[in-house]
C-alpha cells in the first residue's frame, strides 16, 4: 500500500524479488484489513548496510512491526531483529527440492533476540499475526479481526452441516 502522507504500520521486507511471489500474500492480507504497509527488497548479504539502516530506523519512522521473508540461509529476519526493538515476524521461504534451511535459521536464534516464526511460506500467517499484535492498540482493527475469525468459524460449521445433511461427498463436488 503506497501512501506518502502517513506512516506505515508494518514493514514487509524480503531478500530478493524472487521472494515476492510468497511475500505478496502478506501485503494483500494487510490491505484487506486496511493496515498501512510498505514493501521493500533488502538483502542481509548483498545490502547489509541498507538492512541495518532500515531496521534501526523502523521505529523512528513509525513502524510497529516488521515481516521479513527470506529463503536459503535466511539471515534477513534474524539480523533485522538484532537491529530493532520492534517485533519481527520471520517467513521462511521454502522452494521445491530445497532443504528447509530458512526455517532452521529462523527457529534457531540465540537467546536474547526474539523472532516470531510462522510456517514455511506462511506470509498469510505472518500478516494475521501482525494484525493480532496491532489489534492490541486498535479497537477498530480488533473488531474487524474478530469478525474475520467469526467468519472462519461460520464456514467450518456450514461445511460440517453440509457433510451431515448431504454427506461428505457433497463437499468434494464443490472443489
Amino acid at each position: 500500500m503506497k501512501n506518502d502522507t502517513k506512516h506505515f504500520q508494518v514493514g514487509i521486507i524480503m531478500g530478493s524479488k524472487s521472494d515476492l511471489d510468497i511475500m505478496r500474500v502478506a501485503a494483500e492480507v494487510l490491505s484487506e484489513f486496511n493496515v498501512s504497509h510498505e514493501v521493500r527488497i533488502i538483502s542481509a548479504h548483498r545490502t547489509p548496510d541498507a538492512m541495518t539502516d532500515y531496521a534501526a530506523s523502523a521505529q523512528e519512522r513509525g513502524l510497529k512491526l516488521i515481516i521479513a521473508g527470506a529463503g536459503g540461509s535466511a539471515h534477513l529476519p534474524g539480523m533485522t531483529a538484532s537491529h530493532t526493538p520492534l517485533p519481527v515476524i520471520a517467513v521462511p521461504i521454502k522452494r521445491p527440492g530445497r532443504a528447509p534451511a530458512a526455517l532452521y535459521s529462523s527457529i534457531e536464534m540465540p537467546p536474547g533476540i526474539p523472532l516470531a516464526v510462522v510456517p514455511e511460506n506462511g506470509a498469510h500467517h505472518a500478516a494475521l499475526l501482525a494484525i493480532e499484535i496491532l489489534s492490541l492498540q486498535d479497537s477498530g482493527l480488533a473488531k474487524q479481526y474478530s469478525a474475520y475469525r467469526a467468519g472462519l468459524k461460520k464456514a467450518v460449521l456450514q461445511d460440517d452441516a453440509q457433510a451431515q445433511t448431504k454427506g461428505w461427498q457433497s463437499l468434494l463436488k464443490e472443489e
